[in-house]
């Protein structure tokens, strides 16, 4: 399932941004309120945003969003560290 959704023009034109990046933007700040808010995993969140995992992961720390640190993603960063 996707789900599409209409802004008007309006709205459009007054976001202080070319219109090339509106689209891209509204999309990061999606995902970041979905992850704030604990409805969409670090994962999951970033892909909507369009970003690394760790481009994504300063943004939050940029706008002191606090990371939802799982088991799951200390065993990959464990598994990282290992390779290193």
């Amino acid at each position: 399932m996707s789900i599409a959704f209409t802004i008007p023009q309006s709205i459009v034109q007054a976001i202080r941004l070319p219109e090339e990046q509106v689209g891209p933007e509204l999309r990061k700040e999606l995902a970041v309120v979905l992850y704030q808010r604990g409805y969409l995993a670090l994962g999951k969140a970033r892909e909507l945003a369009g970003m690394e995992k760790y481009e994504f992961g300063q943004l939050l720390g940029a706008r002191a969003i606090p990371r939802h640190y799982e088991a799951e993603e200390l065993a990959d960063d464990l598994t990282y560290a290992d390779h290193q």
